[in-house]
């Protein structure tokens, strides 16, 4: 068998690209990681690692970088959260790149795929985390020891139509509903920040589920919906019954440990394969 070809690694926050560093180690494939500063997460970016440290806004040295390191495949992992353009301190690639983006730069996942287009357009190959480590694409059904009631189903229903309603014109990828309410929906905050929203607008009474879903036309290589431990524990303290996200259209980082984790709190997790349409 041919050996795998060098892998970029664009770090962000989170367990991600821990475990697609230990994926690579191994199976003895070569990487490279580019850590984001103010984003990767030091104890992940231990200095054992072929690594460099770049802010978000210097595209011209990331691109340079993958050019210097000859990493053929590319692979963009862990959290982001998107920086004012003041905060970002473009360099002059960086600058001329979001000049050219116009209305695409407006939501994540135009963003998202057009710096993929770039990536590709210089030669790299991008990939996604699920086809490093199949494993983390959520199944179908439930994981751990509970399963949501009925009026839970109802609730998973209403989330997955509001949150497809929400990506078809790229706002974000999760809601929490409770008894057909919606408490909270996912911009630009990110999912943590929506559980601990929504701890403070939880109606009396039962229920509570977040939903997270990919958006239509979703670049898939690049922002799938990833829920984890962490997420399962900021669901409970948020008062919430459950967690349910699109099977096969959303990642679970650490599978084992979030149904023990569920199971602890005594919540549900479920993978849902149908996504109501558009109306």
């Amino acid at each position: 068998m041919a050996p795998k070809p060098k892998l970029a690694i664009i770090a962000g926050g989170g367990d991600l690209p821990r475990l697609l560093i230990a994926a690579c180690r191994d199976e003895g494939r070569p990487f490279f990681v580019i850590a984001l500063q103010g984003h990767a997460d030091p104890a992940t970016v231990t200095p054992d690692l072929p690594h460099i440290w770049v802010r978000l806004g210097a595209g011209g040295t990331i691109l340079k970088t993958l050019k210097d390191e000859a990493c053929p495949e590319i692979v963009m992992a862990g959290r982001v959260k998107r920086p004012s353009l003041l905060s970002l301190m473009p360099d002059a690639w960086t600058a001329k790149f979001l000049l050219t983006l116009g209305r695409r730069a407006v939501g994540d996942n135009g963003l998202l795929t057009a710096i993929g287009e770039v990536i590709e357009r210089e030669g790299g190959r991008l990939v996604g985390p699920d086809q490093i480590l199949p494993d983390l694409l959520a199944p179908e059904g439930q994981i751990g020891k509970r399963s949501p009631a009925a009026s839970d189903w109802a609730d998973i229903e209403r989330g997955l139509t509001v949150a497809r309603a929400l990506g078809a014109v790229d706002v974000g990828q999760a809601v929490v509903v409770q008894q057909g309410v919606v408490l909270g929906v996912e911009a630009i905050e990110g999912t943590d920040a929506l559980l601990r929203r929504c701890k403070e607008l939880r109606r009396d009474g039962p229920g509570g589920v977040l939903v997270k879903t990919a958006k239509p036309g979703q670049e898939r290589r690049l922002d799938l919906p990833t829920i984890g431990v962490r997420t399962v524990e900021q669901a409970a303290a948020a008062g919430l019954v459950g967690i349910a996200v699109e099977a096969g259209g959303a990642l679970i980082v650490a599978g084992a440990a979030v149904g023990a984790a569920a199971d602890k709190a005594e919540l549900f997790v479920v993978g849902v394969a149908r996504v109501p349409p558009l109306p």
